[in-house]
């Protein structure tokens, strides 16, 4: 089976064609490294030829809301067109639990837009979203933080590792298209605030996380349960201990 990844230079991208690769498909690692460009079009033709399934990780290079609101609009259409001229078989994009419930982000309207696109496209499809990953939090504290105060809201959060979005994105790839949104997120519900507080103390950070329940969460505010995901959903094996001890063993 030929599948196309694309964003597939980036860090899910690399880690499921790796995982594809092992399996035995002709997997193509897409991106404007390798000279394919979703924005302009360049080099898509060429690499979707003979594909059976396309994988979309990709993410925008800019956040400002117009930016990101361009870039998943423009390169979604230009790979379901492309892809329905070559005969693509399955869509498959990772999106993210809660897009649809933080209307206030621009990003999140952005991954909204990018579905709704999808799923009115003719293209047999599969929308992965995932929770927000570890390797990721460290930047979420980072992004609510002025001088040496961090404010995080109370919340559930419940992240999940890199390794298992891109298992989960895999397994949905060599799958029939599901037509349905997958969810998928580790194993243990945490509040924000708290979570911020434990990464700090691990990384002997000084910082103080103040708990607030209207910190913005890059530019929204957020319910009880805006970034967890719904009943039936997918929980990997990952907990955030053993990731912090696999990460400290390879670095």
């Amino acid at each position: 089976m030929k599948i196309v990844v694309i964003g597939g230079s980036g860090l899910i991208g690399s880690k499921v064609v790796t995982i594809l690769g092992r399996q035995g498909h002709d997997t193509v690692a897409a991106s404007p490294k390798t000279g394919v460009n979703t924005l302009t079009g360049e080099g898509l033709p060429e690499a979707l030829d003979g594909a059976d399934v396309v994988v979309d990780v990709s993410n925008s290079p800019s956040f400002a809301d117009a930016d990101v609101l361009e870039f998943f609009e423009t390169s979604t259409r230009n790979l379901l067109s492309t892809e329905a001229a070559a005969g693509v078989r399955h869509h498959l994009a990772l999106s993210i639990v809660g897009a649809d419930r933080i209307p206030d982000s621009g990003y999140m309207r952005a991954k909204v837009a990018q579905e709704k696109l999808i799923r009115a496209s003719g293209t047999p499809w599969s929308i992965v979203r995932a929770t927000q990953f570890f390797e990721f939090v460290q930047g979420i504290i980072d992004s609510a933080t002025v001088g040496d105060t961090v404010h995080l809201a109370p919340v559930l959060i419940q992240p999940i590792a890199a390794d298992d979005v891109a298992a989960a994105v895999a397994e949905v790839a060599v799958g029939p298209p599901t037509t349905s949104v997958v969810e998928v997120s580790g194993p243990e519900p945490f509040r924000l605030d708290e979570l911020g507080r434990a990464t700090l103390a691990e990384l002997h950070d000084t910082r103080e996380v103040v708990s607030d329940p209207a910190a913005p969460y890059f530019g929204a505010v957020l319910a009880e349960r805006s970034l967890v995901p719904a009943d039936g959903a997918r929980h990997a094996d990952t907990r955030l201990e053993d990731w912090r001890a696999r990460s400290a063993q390879v670095s």
